[in-house]
């Protein structure tokens, strides 16, 4: 059997979640996905899978195994793609990654707009608020909305997004204002379960130069932006948030700023790839469409 098809099958099932849903989507039967994955467990010598009638998990040695597979494979697609001087003609499957709201809201509108020209490319869009590897996970794509470290990766900046305080008209009315970050210690405060529990942290007052650590007592915390604002617009207290994840209902004015002045400096948004891989058509057909909109976009959402 040949491994590198053993491979893919192997990354197949993973990204599938189910022996049978890597058949489906590979066109092959049940049985010869089996015999791929026992060949590979053969081959390596340990259990790559554990199964069960239902679903698979990858035991520990799997998932070492299938993030060198993605590396192999990815490298292997790129070689052949090079040597058969294929670089005019966009095709093949691009991995993308973004943050949750991000890529719900700004990247996957211009993805979907990509693939609507580019009939011979499929996409695999990866929402996860942590930062994952590019190179472990067969990342094409990624957009990251942070200061980068210094890397081998290609980082193209695309914007900038705001960290802004915020809560309804209808909670703000009858209560004290909120003039300074002082302030919040009065108020009901709807915090993310990641960061923020306790305190919140704002640039130094003017003539100072100490950060500012507020504490808070948050009366709600959950783990998803998408709860947290609609709690907020509600008129449920006050939450900190990035500004791309409030801009509709800022527009809208269900939600009002607050804190203005006392905002810390932007973060930076960048589009960024592995090394080398700007060479494949898909991974650069897409760059070259996704850049003028996320700047557009970011632009837009900034104004606020």
């Amino acid at each position: 059997m040949d491994r590198f098809d053993a491979m893919r099958v192997f990354i197949t099932a993973v990204d599938e979640g189910s022996l049978a849903g890597a058949g489906r989507r590979l066109g092959r039967s049940p049985a010869a996905v089996t015999r791929a994955i026992a060949f590979l467990e053969d081959h390596v010598g340990v259990q790559l899978l554990h199964r069960t009638t239902r679903s698979i998990r990858l035991s520990d040695a799997g998932q070492r195994y299938a993030a060198a597979c993605r590396r192999v494979l990815a490298e292997l697609e790129e070689a052949e793609l090079l040597a058969s001087d294929d670089r005019s003609a966009p095709r093949g499957t691009l991995t993308i990654t973004a943050p949750v709201v991000s890529g719900r809201r700004i990247l996957r509108p211009i993805l979907d707009a990509f693939l609507d020209t580019q009939p011979a490319v499929k996409a695999r869009l990866l929402l996860f608020d942590k930062t994952v590897s590019l190179i472990d996970e067969g990342i094409d794509v990624a957009l990251r909305i942070a200061h980068l470290p210094d890397s081998s990766l290609t980082a193209i900046r695309v914007g900038e997004v705001r960290r802004i305080v915020c809560a309804a008209p209808s909670y703000l009315a009858g209560r004290p204002p909120v003039v300074e970050p002082g302030d919040l210690a009065t108020h009901q405060c709807v915090a993310m379960a990641q960061f923020g529990q306790d305190t919140w942290s704002f640039p130094p007052a003017k003539g100072s130069a100490a950060p500012r650590s507020i504490p808070i007592s948050p009366r709600l915390v959950m783990n998803s932006v998408d709860a947290i604002v609609a709690s907020v617009v509600e008129g449920h207290g006050v939450a900190r948030v990035f500004s791309y994840q409030v801009a509709d209902e800022v527009r809208k004015g269900q939600l009002t700023l607050l804190l203005e002045d006392a905002e810390p400096p932007p973060l930076p948004v960048h589009l960024i790839t592995p090394e080398g891989r700007l060479s494949i058509a898909r991974v650069r057909a897409f760059v070259d469409f996704a850049v003028p909109r996320l700047k557009a976009e970011f632009a837009r959402m900034g104004r606020l």
